[in-house]
């Protein structure tokens, strides 16, 4: 059973599109919920279109076929950039996931934090409690999860509201014209790969702010802010605009540069995180800088 308090920012939805944001859950797990009876506002047992109020608690029953296993260990490699009692700020290196799923068997974020004994907030499913937001397996940097659960609410509003700054750099294949710019294009599944995403009219919206940091053989160093969170959304963008990600092979990257600079995976790293602390209200914001072998391409390139 899955407990929380509608914020403010959820409130007017549906049941089942708002708990599904809530909770970081699909919303076909939350309509199957409500039509065996598993979904309550405030101990009372309603139906997915009933609208959700600030304030009120909201209890969901998801089952699952198959439970994801959650197996701590320690990761080679991650570093704790700020913890307190409601937060803990993470630099992610290349080959974690956020957290376990089906199909994913190796490191993850929260195992290692739970195996180094930083416990997380009890909202969300087993498998992804504290998980507020995510980065790509083979994307490195910075990323926060919730510690307590006033911080889990607080801080998917806060994603979801748009209010975390996030900033990630990356090199990017040819030299963008202009120098910056926006990319306003949504997001859906690719129909060639269960794991490709790809510019979808019927997807999500998806915004990306880039501009010109550096400019080195064959490839632009590009700062990118992003509004919004997509799967994959960097990446997309970046292979929409004819500029894929550098080592990007699964978004038509060249695989001759790729080999060129060593890469196994994308340049692409979460440089900036900037939040306001759910407790204190204070605003703060943490740096990274690049990993080795980003650092190493960079510099073969210039």
């Amino acid at each position: 059973m899955l407990i929380a308090i509608v914020p403010d920012g959820l409130a007017g939805l549906r049941a089942d599109l708002g708990t599904a944001r809530l909770f970081g859950l699909s919303r076909s797990q939350v309509e199957q919920a409500a039509e065996r009876g598993g979904l309550s506002i405030d101990g009372k047992v309603v139906a997915k279109s009933e609208l959700l109020r600030a304030g009120a608690m909201v209890e969901v029953d998801i089952e699952q076929s198959r439970p994801i296993e959650v197996n701590p260990s320690l990761v080679e490699g991650m570093a704790i950039a700020y913890q307190d009692a409601d937060i803990v700020v993470v630099d992610k290196p290349s080959g974690v996931a956020a957290h376990p799923s089906l199909g994913w068997e190796g490191p993850t974020v929260l195992e290692h934090l739970l195996a180094a004994g930083i416990s997380l907030s009890e909202y969300g499913p087993a498998e992804r409690q504290g998980i507020v937001s995510r980065l790509d397996v083979g994307t490195s940097g910075l990323m926060v999860l919730a510690r307590s659960n006033p911080a889990y609410v607080h801080l998917k509003a806060a994603f979801r509201e748009r209010q975390v700054n996030k900033v990630y750099h990356t090199l990017v294949q040819g030299y963008p014209d202009p120098d910056e710019g926006t990319i306003d294009a949504p997001i859906g599944h690719a129909r060639t790969g269960e794991w490709k995403m790809a510019i979808d009219p019927a997807g999500r919206a998806a915004l990306t702010h880039y501009s010109r940091l550096e400019t080195v053989a064959k490839a632009t160093l590009l700062r990118i802010k992003l509004e919004t969170g997509r799967t994959h959304q960097i990446r997309v963008h970046m292979a929409a605009i004819h500029h894929p990600c550098v080592g990007d092979l699964l978004y038509g990257a060249d695989p001759v540069l790729t080999e060129q600079v060593n890469l196994k995976r994308q340049w692409l790293h979460a440089v900036e995180l900037g939040l306001q602390h759910p407790r204190s209200g204070q605003m703060m914001t943490f740096t990274s800088s690049y990993p080795e072998d980003l650092a190493q391409a960079l510099d073969i390139l210039r």
